[in-house]
């Protein structure tokens, strides 16, 4: 089973990285967001699966964008991606509604093993 996935990211470096490693894995990128305000505008309009969501960006962070998605899209899989490794950060995102987190810099089998447990939670995607 793929998912559809919009990958959010400010650094275009980043989000390139995302979009290959979940192109070899199966997925299909339908979309990328460098901000928060973009997120949630394409998350509204594309209607992904799933979304990997940087939690520091510019405009408006990941948690605020998290929590404007899931009032709209309740049922929206995010998994959070950051740099930034501090406990208050991972809380901040999984009380947000993220599914997951990943540090940065993170690996492939990083990516591979949270969309393979996103794929147990919600085996009907």
């Amino acid at each position: 089973m793929s998912f559809n996935i919009l990958i959010v990211d400010d650094a275009a470096f980043i989000r390139e990285a995302l979009i290959q490693i979940c192109r070899e894995a199966g997925h299909l990128v339908i979309g990328e967001a460098a901000d928060g305000v973009e997120a949630v505008a394409k998350a509204l309009s594309l209607k992904p699966d799933l979304i990997i969501m940087d939690m520091v960006m510019p405009h408006k962070n990941g948690v605020e964008a998290t929590i404007e998605i899931l009032e709209k899209l309740p049922r929206m899989k995010i998994i959070a991606c950051s740099t930034v490794d501090q406990e208050f950060l991972k809380k901040n995102a999984l009380q947000a509604g993220c599914l997951s987190f990943i540090s940065k810099p993170f690996k492939k089998k990083d990516i591979i093993e949270a969309l393979g447990y996103i794929r147990q939670m919600a085996p009907a995607v």
